[in-house]
């Protein structure tokens, strides 16, 4: 099986680096990730400024490519120019915090694997639920290479990815995988209103995350609980339900 891997925490990310040590084991990797840090990039693309691809080694040798851009873009540079072949499998991560509930419209590990499964590339997305770069990344990289080695006898339909979500907790602590639906958690936004060393304004987007979601039945829950929450998700966005019923008059 040959798997790409993306992020958007960075190519330097301990993320990263666990997740393809961790996928070796099962097939052969590429790796095509942005330059620097990307996230809470959503889907975005670039479209204003050239890209460029630079070669990355970690432990002596190759690791992959470095893209000074998007994690859209990578997935899109990747599967057009790139790589000789088309992979079997995108796996995008480990990002280092949880992606759940309203997080999952926001998040560049997300939409990295979004653009593969728009691509027509089966894709997963796993995110580990601490911001600290120094937390073991292991057990992450370890249940997304246990996902990934089954992921085709699941029969997942094409329009649809899994996103994933494990506790950073010790191996002997995870209860297992749990699928899930998305939660409704949120963010209350803030602006914090700040001066720079020439006493000019500025603003820090801070704010809190509101997490509403007990129920272990949703991805936020079952992660606070101690499962690994994989969440079948799609978009269309189309609200079929309203078609039938939405009258709007000249």
């Amino acid at each position: 099986m040959h798997i790409l891997v993306t992020n958007d925490d960075g190519i330097d990310s301990p993320g990263i680096y666990a997740l393809v040590q961790a996928l070796r084991a099962i097939g052969t990797v590429s790796v095509v990730a942005p330059d620097r840090q990307q996230s809470a990039v959503g889907h975005a693309l670039t479209v204003s400024s050239p890209l460029r691809a630079t070669k990355v080694r970690r432990d002596g040798a190759f690791f992959g490519y470095a893209i000074n851009g998007t994690p859209a873009d990578c997935v899109k540079i990747a599967l057009c120019s790139l790589l000789e072949h088309k992979p079997d499998l995108l796996v995008s991560g480990i990002n280092h915090g949880s992606n759940t509930s309203v997080n999952i419209l926001y998040s560049g590990t997300v939409s990295a694997a979004t653009e593969g499964m728009m691509m027509g590339l089966p894709s997963i997305a796993i995110s580990l639920d601490s911001l600290d770069y120094s937390t073991d990344c292991s057990v992450a990289a370890a249940y997304a290479a246990k996902l990934a080695a089954q992921y085709f006898r699941l029969q997942i339909p094409p329009d649809t990815i899994l996103n994933v979500n494990v506790p950073a907790l010790p191996l002997e602590c995870i209860k297992g995988f749990r699928v899930t639906r998305q939660g409704t958690s949120r963010w209350e936004d803030a602006y914090e209103r700040r001066l720079d060393p020439m006493g000019r304004e500025y603003f820090w987007l801070s704010g809190k995350y509101c997490s509403y979601d007990t129920d272990i039945d949703t991805d936020e829950g079952a992660m606070k609980a101690g499962y690994v929450a994989v969440t079948p998700i799609q978009y269309h966005l189309t609200n079929t339900a309203l078609l039938q019923n939405l009258h709007i008059h000249d």
